[in-house]
């Protein structure tokens, strides 16, 4: 195998070229987006052969879920993270939400493609052997904590999605301009952010107080 100049600039250890191939993916697909990435490039940037992702990866798209699980697994620390250090159980479904929208503000492309390979799933990915939760588990596990009854499924599994969904629609908007002005009013981003997480389901709240 010829080894070049990227590939002594990032060493890696014998049984480690996965790893630094998801790793070589992910600088690009930050940096160039998806459509630069190929086994080719990605081997390129990793300083290894041309042939040498073939033993790990079988085409493009493997290699991408790869690097999506890669994506999966730093959210779900992410949330697990923000879950831990919440003030209260009721506070940490906003700093769930605050930790999400940061993780996609900060990832975009790598954010994107997780999503992108996600879709037909039949369960939301996990984080990995060493994680035994996902980032949905970790919502749902909040919510629980947080005065939901855990004993009715379909009550808390729409709950969850309605919480993920939640977060996911604010990472999408949080950048439009049209909020700048309000974000400065309340003391910056975060601040903005979490006061909007708060409101979230503030038409059923006050739907229940008027029945």
């Amino acid at each position: 195998m010829r080894e070049t100049g990227n590939a002594q600039a990032r060493p890696y250890h014998h049984g480690d070229l996965s790893r630094a191939l998801v790793e070589a993916a992910r600088r690009i697909l930050e940096a160039e987006g998806a459509a630069a990435l190929s086994l080719r490039a990605v081997a390129r940037e990793a300083g290894v052969s041309p042939a040498a992702p073939y033993h790990h990866f079988k085409d493009k798209t493997e290699l991408l879920e790869a690097v999506a699980q890669q994506g999966w697994h730093a959210l779900g620390l992410a949330i697990a993270d923000a879950r831990a250090n919440a003030p209260t159980p009721r506070d940490s479904l906003s700093r769930i939400g605050l930790a999400y929208v940061k993780f996609a503000r900060a990832n975009p492309a790598l954010y994107r493609l997780m999503y992108d390979t996600s879709r037909d799933r039949t369960a939301m990915p996990s984080h990995g052997k060493e994680v035994s939760e996902t980032g949905y588990d970790q919502v749902q596990q909040a919510i629980i904590a947080a005065g939901a009854d855990g004993a009715d499924p379909i009550e808390l599994e729409l709950a969850t999605i309605a919480s993920w969904c939640a977060a996911h629609g604010l990472a999408e908007m949080a950048c439009f301009k049209e909020f700048e002005p309000l974000k400065e009013a309340m003391g910056g981003e975060d601040a903005f952010l979490l006061g909007v997480l708060d409101h979230i389901g503030v038409l059923s709240r006050r739907h229940k107080h008027q029945a």
